[in-house]
């Protein structure tokens, strides 16, 4: 058997260890929306898709926009409507859905959303609320959603914080996980890799083997003037 390619295997520990860790954020969000039949939703970065299935449960018609090649063919393996760029179509969209996403990307895609639409930008909260970030001194710094808002021309429409744990089974499901988030130089030796996070790993590991890592995710939500 021909040997599942990297990329593919960290999609796929996305998609079945670590996307789930996200949820309650984007239930937030589209409990404060009101997400329901009728919306049509557009989201970027979507990954494998887990918040287009989420909105969809709710009635909304949903797409998503996906750069990794791995990820979005697991979206599009849930019959998700997933694109490498930002899509037209006949009707603006109602909801755009940013998350961690760049002034770039948000800028391509404002075109598609309808004026008075909803615009939610999301990433990690405050440093001293989130775990995730400080283990092995992985990722950037949060984007400064208020300036995204201001740089995009758009209507600030309120914030809010969500608690988002990372839990998980054991250690070796916590690397899988955090490595498959890309907030972690992945371009020397990926065993190094992982036997660096599992050490920095340590005093997050609990009795039974399992591990706990508390985060704070802040969103905005801004409106298309």
């Amino acid at each position: 058997m021909t040997p599942m390619p990297t990329a593919t295997l960290v999609a796929r520990d996305w998609a079945e260890i670590q996307e789930r860790m996200l949820v309650p954020l984007y239930e937030a969000v589209f409990d404060r929306l009101e997400v329901g039949p009728g919306d049509r939703l557009l989201c970027l970065d979507c990954g494998a898709g887990l918040a287009l299935l989420l909105a969809a449960g709710r009635g909304a018609a949903a797409t998503g926009v996906e750069a990794e090649p791995a990820r979005r063919a697991l979206a599009r393996e849930r019959l998700l409507e997933v694109a490498a760029a930002p899509p037209g179509g006949p009707r603006p969209y109602d909801v755009l859905l940013g998350f961690a996403s760049s002034a770039a990307a948000l800028d391509a895609a404002l075109p598609a959303v309808r004026r008075g639409g909803a615009v939610v930008l999301a990433d990690w909260g405050p440093p001293e609320r989130c775990t995730v970030p400080a283990v092995h001194g992985g990722g950037p710094a949060p984007h400064d959603l208020d300036a995204l808002v201001a740089g995009a021309g758009l209507l600030p429409d309120g914030s809010g914080r969500v608690f988002c744990p990372f839990g998980y089974a054991d250690a070796d499901s916590a690397v899988r996980g955090l490595v498959s988030t890309g907030l972690y130089d992945a371009s020397g030796d990926p065993a190094q890799l992982e036997k660096e996070l599992a050490e920095a790993l340590h005093p997050y590991e609990r009795s039974d083997g399992s591990v706990w890592l508390p985060n704070i995710f802040r969103y905005v939500i801004a409106r298309v003037p």
